[in-house]
Formats: structure tokens, sequence, C-alpha cells
């Protein structure tokens, strides 16, 4: 099964907003079975959505588009629609009803003729029902190819897709499997990686293919394949992880598709230990990466962000003859940091960032893409200064990188 993703928009085209719409329904058609082809972001004028649904029909099974499909005169999707299939539009008695309701009970309002024209559907189309929300979803077919509109707001969208189409689509649709395994690797670059896996990755079934997923600090392995019979495929992926070379082997920090900050919580909460955290040049990065987990109390102590020279003296406690003598940005003002950070919070380990991340100095004289980090635990403190260029947001993930793997490392230590 072949699928295509529109979005319409061109608050999306000019950048106002970003598209999550295509992201969430790209991830949830692949666990359906579906090959995603193409995703793409078009005009909200009739020529590009006409262009757009014709481009599709006898190319792939099912089109989903999301946008336009409001009350006002800018939302076009749902009359070209209509025309698409050369239909008309009709009132539909239940979506009127529903939005009525909606506005004179929950909005304390009248329904207007304007509000009115969101029950208008084209007649022989199949109606999405919209339970929170006015503008309903539309599915018809033209040749061997469905079509679905959907509105762009990403709660209702993500509802009328879970309660109206996913049955739909399991009625109508024989699917196969789409299987995908994540493994996280850090403190290895994606070029020496590759080395170490070469022989192993020419060596894999032509039914499983690998993708190298690189950020700053990590690199994401990705083993996919697709077929029928679940079982099987997920047992010959299993069977080539068991394969992976030690060398590479050695930096793989999990076996899942999550963040490097959840696998050092779940290495807290196994040791009953705390986290705190002093940062300048990360500006609290680190503290929110360890703040959003539910049930982040149980190890997550604090932070305190000490952008300015005087706030790592005055809020922090820093020595100023430690500041005169060595500069702000030091491995000696990190130690500094990370100490108080552990003491002022109570905490076993603590984090703690400075650097010049740029574009200027600032009031360090170490040049520009300088970062010192500082690890304090219960065994002792020290810190690492490195290089880690420009630009400045380059910097500050890579600090963060470095600032994670350091404190893994430290905690697997006990």
């Amino acid at each position: 099964m072949r699928a295509s993703i529109i979005t319409i928009g061109d608050e999306i085209l000019i950048g106002q907003i970003v598209d999550t719409n295509s992201t969430y329904l790209a991830k949830e058609l692949d666990a359906l079975g579906f090959e995603v082809v193409e995703i793409k972001t078009i005009s909200d004028k009739k020529v590009s959505i006409e262009q757009a649904m014709a481009s599709q029909v006898g190319t792939v099974d099912l089109v989903i588009m999301t946008g336009g499909l409001g009350p006002t005169k800018d939302d076009v999707t749902k009359k070209v629609f209509c025309d698409f299939f050369d239909d008309h539009l009709v009132m539909n008695e239940e979506v009127l009803a529903h939005v009525t309701v909606l506005l004179e009970n929950y909005f304390k309002k009248p329904i207007s003729e304007i509000n009115k024209q969101q029950g208008l559907v084209p007649s022989t189309s199949t109606v999405l029902f919209n339970s929170v929300g006015t503008a309903p979803g539309m599915l018809m077919q033209k040749e061997n190819t469905v079509f679905v509109s959907f509105p762009g707001v990403p709660f209702e969208m993500k509802t009328i897709f879970q309660e109206q189409l996913v049955p739909y689509i399991k009625e109508h649709f024989k699917g196969v499997f789409n299987i995908h395994k994540t493994i996280i690797t850090y403190g290895i670059g994606e070029s020496l990686l590759a080395e170490y896996l070469e022989d192993w990755e020419n060596n894999l079934p032509s039914e499983i293919k690998l993708a190298y997923l690189p950020s700053p600090g990590k690199v994401r392995l990705r083993l996919s394949s697709r077929g029928a019979n679940q079982d099987y495929l997920l047992q010959s992926i299993e069977m080539q992880i068991d394969r992976i070379p030690e060398s590479a082997r050695k930096y793989i920090r999990a076996y899942e598709d999550i963040d490097f900050p959840e696998i050092i919580i779940k290495e807290l909460q196994i040791r009953n230990k705390t986290i705190s955290f002093a940062e300048s040049c990360t500006g609290g990065r680190l503290a929110v990466m360890f703040n959003t987990m539910p049930g982040s109390s149980s190890y997550f102590k604090g932070g305190i962000v000490c952008y300015a020279t005087e706030s790592k003296v005055d809020m922090l406690g820093v020595n100023l003859d430690t500041i005169y003598k060595h500069t702000v940005v030091s491995e000696e003002v990190a130690i500094e940091m990370a100490t108080q950070a552990r003491l002022k919070f109570k905490s076993d380990y603590a984090i703690s960032t400075t650097g010049n991340a740029g574009p200027s100095k600032g009031d360090s004289d170490e040049e520009v893409g300088i970062v010192c980090i500082g690890i304090a635990t219960p065994n002792g403190v020290f810190a690492k200064k490195y290089q880690l260029g420009q630009p400045r947001e380059k910097v500050v993930n890579s600090a963060i990188a470095k600032g994670l793997e350091l404190i893994y490392n430290e905690i697997l230590k006990k």
C-alpha cells in the first residue's frame, strides 16, 4: 500500500507555523503498513490543490490532505475537493447539529450563517465526523485512489484520524508490516561508526535496510524491514543486531528510539540518585531536558542559569579570585560551578557549563567556540575543555551532548 500526504496552507510555506501534521500522519501510516512515498506542502490556492490532487490519482492508494476546511473565504479546500469529484455540496444535518451545539453550549453564542457552512459536504462523500471541532473530514475515491481531507488543526486532525479513518483503513486496506528498530549510539561520529560497521552492513540481508541518522554527539541507527510476516521480520532484525561488532557495540546506549536524557534518567532512578545543574552557555537547556519527564521530582533537584559573570559569583558562589585568575571560561570555574550546584541542591551529581558560544567572546579571553564542562559526583569533581567551533547553535548543542556523555559515564561507575 502506498500513501502520500499533502498539507495545505501559505502559513506553512512562509514559515509562520511548523507542519507537525505530516510528521504525525507519516508515523501513523507507517505503523498501519503503508509506504509513504511523498509528503508535500502546497499553497491554499485553487489551482495548487487541483494539480496536487490530480498528480496522485492512480499513483498511490491513499492521499491524506490537511488544511483549508474553515468557514472563512480563504479556506477553499472543501470546494476544490468537491469540484475535483464533479460533485456538489449538500447540508449534512448531523454535522450542522453538532456545530450548533458546540457553538451555543460551549462558546455561548448563536450559530452564524458562516458557521452553518461547516455542515456542507460533497453529496457522495463519506463524512468523517469531527467530535472535537466544527469542520468534518471527507473521504472520496477516484479510480483506485482514496482521498481524505482533514482540518488542519492538529488535535482535530488526530482525533478524526484515530476515531474515523483508522477503522476505515483496517476494513478496506490489506496491510503489510513496516518494522523499524532504532539503536542509539553516543560518543562516536557517523563516519567512524560506519567504518566499524562496514563488514556487518555489507552482510545484512537484502530485505533489511540500514540508515544513519546523526545529530550532535549522537548517531541513531535505524534497521527497517517490510513484509507480511511480522514475527519473521522482528526475529531477522534482532538476529542482525546480535551480530554488531564490539568496536561499535561499546558506543550503544539504547536499543530503542529514546533521547539520551531519558537513558540517563533511567540510570539515576535505578540507583536512586539525583542531579542538578549550573548552566551558563547552555542557558538552562540541560535542566529542561531533565524536568519535563513524569516523576522528575525523584531525581531532578534543580538548576541555576548563571549567564552573566556576576551571577556566577552572587547566585552560585563562585570565587571571584578564581575568575580573575583563570577567566570565566575555564575548567577551574566550571569545577566551582558544578561543586556549588551539587552543594546548594544537595544532589548526588551536578553538571556545569561555561563557554564562549559566540559570536563574540563576552567576558572571557578564550576563543569563540570554547566550552568548559564541569562534573561533580559523590567521588569528586573534574572539568573538561572543548573547542566546539561555530555557529552558536552548534556550540550549544555540542556542549549539551558532551555534558550528557560525561555524566552518563560517571553514573555508570557506581
